[in-house]
C-alpha cells in the first residue's frame, strides 16, 4: 500500500511540473550504479540516456516510431510518469540455477500527442545489470488499427567500441562472428556474408541482436531484446559517422513491417551494461523481461540429452531420402512400395536399434532421427507446399515397433519434423503430427525451417513466422512436447513462459565443422551472443574428419 500511495504521489507531482514545463525524469538502479535520465525535447520528442557508474554507456537517442498515416516520433507532450519498485523471486522450470531475483525499479511515462489526440506509453525497467524498454499502445478512438512502417529507438554510443557481431540479416543467423571495431563493419561486411540456404542481408552496417561490445574504458555492453511476441525481430543499423544504431524491423512479403490492434506493446529493447564479462553471462535481465509461466502443468517438462541419426547425411555418407527413382513425390499419391530402396536411407530399422543400444549403454535420454517420414526424395529447392506430411514412414521405418523397442531400454525416440519452411503445410498437419506422438511415446520434437519461407516473399524474422514459432510452442505444450526449433528465430527469453520451448538452434552450429569449419573463438563468444537469449542446441560431439587441417578447423568436443 505504501508502494502505491509513493507512486500516486510521484505521479501527481509529475503531472505539475510538466504543466510548468518541465518534461525529465531520471531513474536509478537498485544498486544504484546504472542510471538513466528521460526528457521530451523541444520538438516533442521521446530522448533517453544511460550512465554506469558515471561513465556514459548510451548518449543521447531518440525514441519513436512512424505508422501509415501518421507519426508516434515527435509532437509529443508529457502527461503523465509513474515509478515503482519491484522485487521478486522465482523458480524457474529448468535452466542453470534454481531460483532467480527479479528486482528493478520502474518508470512509465504516458506521452500525448494534443495535435491528434493520441497517446502511448514507454516503459523503462532498471535492473543492476541493465536496462529494458518498450512500447505500450493504450486503446482509444484515434489508435486502434494501425501498420508500422518503421521503429526508430536509437542506442548511441560513447565510442568506437570493439564489438562481435554477424550480418544483418531477416533469413539467417548462422554466421560466423566477426571481431572489430564499430567503424570497420562496413569494410567488413562483404566477407561477413557467407552463403546459407535462406539469406536476405539487409544493409552494409547491419548486425543482428544479440551484439556484444566491449568500451575503450573498460565497459561491456550488450544490446538484444526480449519478449519477442506478435512482432517483427529487431536488429540493428549501425550509422557508422555517429556511432549510433537504431532498431532496423524484419518486414513482411509487401514491406510492412507491423499490423498492431491495441491494447498492445512492443517487445522490451534490453542494454546489459556492467565493467566485469562475468556479470553480463550471469545476468538474467532477458528472463526477467518475460511473463511468468503460462503452463499450470510444468510436469512433464525436462531437459535430455540426446544423440541422432542426422551427420552420416549431413556428410554425404547417407541420405534422408529412401529412393533415387522418384523425380518428385505427391504426399498420398506416390507409393513407395513400387520403389527401388537406395541402400543409403539412415533412417532404418536396423541402425535405429543399433543407436537406441548405444544410448541406454551411454546413457542418453532420446535419439533423434531425421528422414523416417516419406517426402524427402524433392524437399528442398522447389518452394514446395505440400512437402510432408508429418504422419507416414518410409516402409523401412517401423514406427511402433522401434518406439517400443526404445522404451524397453529406457530411451525416447525424438521427432524430426523439417518444414522445408513451408509453415502453411506444418500448421496444416501440426494437430494430427503431435497426436502421432502422443501415440507413440514422443515428447521431444526438433522442428526445421530450411529454405525460403512459404507464404512465399515472408522472412523467418517477420511477424508472421514470429506468430508461428509461438503458434508451434503453444499447440506442442496441449501435446505435453518439448519443442527443439531450428532456423527459427533467435530466442529473446520465452522460455521463461513457455518452458517446453527447451531449445533453438538459431547460430551457427556444430555442423558447420563440416562445411568449412568456424573461427576458433566462435564457439567462446556464443555466451555472451546468441545464448543471451536462451539455450542454443549447437549440435556438438564432432571430433576431427579424416584429412582436416587442425590449423583450420577445431573440434567442438
Amino acid at each position: 500500500m505504501i508502494n502505491r500511495i509513493q507512486s500516486v504521489l510521484l505521479s501527481l507531482s509529475f503531472l505539475m511540473m510538466s504543466a510548468w514545463g518541465l518534461q525529465a525524469e531520471d531513474l536509478k538502479s537498485p544498486n544504484g550504479r546504472l542510471l538513466m535520465h528521460f526528457e521530451v525535447d523541444g520538438m516533442g520528442c521521446p530522448v533517453y540516456t544511460l550512465s554506469y557508474k558515471g561513465k556514459p554507456v548510451i548518449k543521447r537517442s531518440r525514441l519513436g516510431l512512424e505508422a501509415e498515416g501518421f507519426s508516434l516520433r515527435e509532437g509529443f507532450q508529457l502527461q503523465k510518469a509513474e515509478t515503482a519498485t519491484f522485487d521478486e523471486t522465482w523458480k524457474p522450470v529448468w535452466g542453470e540455477v534454481s531460483s532467480i531475483r527479479n528486482h528493478y525499479n520502474e518508470l512509465a511515462v504516458t506521452l500525448l500527442q494534443p495535435k491528434d489526440d493520441r497517446t502511448i506509453r514507454i516503459r523503462f525497467r532498471l535492473y543492476d545489470d541493465g536496462l529494458g524498454f518498450r512500447y505500450e499502445f493504450p486503446e482509444q478512438k484515434n489508435l486502434v488499427y494501425f501498420v508500422i512502417k518503421d521503429e526508430y529507438s536509437e542506442f548511441a554510443m560513447a565510442g568506437d567500441h570493439k564489438a562481435f557481431w554477424i550480418p544483418g540479416d531477416y533469413d539467417t543467423q548462422e554466421y560466423d562472428y566477426t571481431e572489430s571495431h564499430l567503424s570497420e563493419i562496413r569494410k567488413l561486411m562483404k566477407a561477413a556474408v557467407t552463403f546459407n540456404t535462406s539469406q536476405t542481408p539487409f544493409s552494409p552496417t547491419g548486425v543482428q541482436t544479440a551484439l556484444m561490445m566491449k568500451s575503450a574504458d573498460g565497459l561491456y555492453i550488450n544490446l538484444h531484446e526480449a519478449a519477442l511476441v506478435d512482432y517483427p525481430c529487431m536488429s540493428l543499423e549501425l550509422d557508422d559517422k555517429t556511432m549510433t544504431f537504431r532498431s532496423w524491423l524484419t518486414p513482411d512479403a509487401q514491406g510492412k513491417k507491423g499490423y498492431m490492434q491495441t491494447p498492445c506493446q512492443s517487445p522490451w529493447r534490453t542494454i546489459m551494461v556492467s565493467d566485469d564479462a562475468r556479470e553480463i553471462l550471469a545476468s538474467k535481465l532477458t528472463l526477467n523481461l518475460n511473463e511468468p509461466c503460462a503452463l499450470k502443468d510444468v510436469s512433464w517438462i525436462k531437459p535430455v540429452k540426446y544423440i541422432g541419426v542426422w551427420w552420416e547425411m549431413i556428410t554425404g555418407k547417407s541420405t534422408w531420402a529412401y529412393t533415387n527413382d522418384l523425380l518428385s513425390v505427391h504426399i498420398g499419391v506416390t507409393d513407395y512400395t513400387k520403389v527401388k530402396p537406395n541402400g543409403t536411407h539412415a533412417a532404418n530399422n536396423d541402425k535405429v536399434r543399433r543407436y537406441i543400444d548405444f544410448a541406454a549403454k551411454h546413457g542418453f535420454d532420446q535419439v533423434l532421427v531425421e528422414g523416417w517420414n516419406i517426402g524427402w526424395e524433392d524437399w528442398f529447392g522447389h518452394s514446395k507446399d505440400y512437402v510432408f506430411d508429418f504422419l507416414t514412414p518410409y516402409p523401412d521405418f517401423d514406427i511402433k515397433a522401434l518406439n517400443e523397442y526404445a522404451h524397453s531400454k529406457g530411451v525416447k525416440l525424438m521427432m524430426h519434423h523439417e518444414t522445408s519452411a513451408s509453415t502453411r503445410n506444418y500448421e496444416r498437419h501440426m494437430e494430427e503430427a503431435y497426436q502421432l506422438m502422443n501415440k507413440y511415446g514422443y515428447n521431444a520434437v526438433k522442428s526445421g525451417y530450411v529454405g525460403n519461407i512459404i507464404p512465399r516473399g515472408e522472412h523467418h524474422y517477420g511477424q508472421w513466422m514470429i506468430n508461428h514459432y509461438l503458434y508451434a510452442v503453444k499447440k506442442a505444450a496441449e501435446h505435453h512436447i518439448m519443442v527443439n526449433a531450428h532456423e527459427a528465430v533467435r530466442p529473446t527469453g520465452l522460455c521463461r513462459t513457455y518452458p517446453n520451448l527447451i531449445g533453438n538452434e538459431a547460430a551457427r552450429g556444430g555442423e558447420y565443422e563440416s562445411f568449412g569449419g568456424n573461427k576458433p573463438f566462435h564457439t567462446t563468444i556464443l555466451p555472451f551472443t546468441r545464448l543471451m537469449g536462451g539455450p542454443m542446441d549447437y549440435t556438438p560431439g564432432i571430433k576431427e574428419r579424416k584429412g582436416e587441417r587442425k590449423t583450420k578447423r577445431h573440434p567442438c568436443l
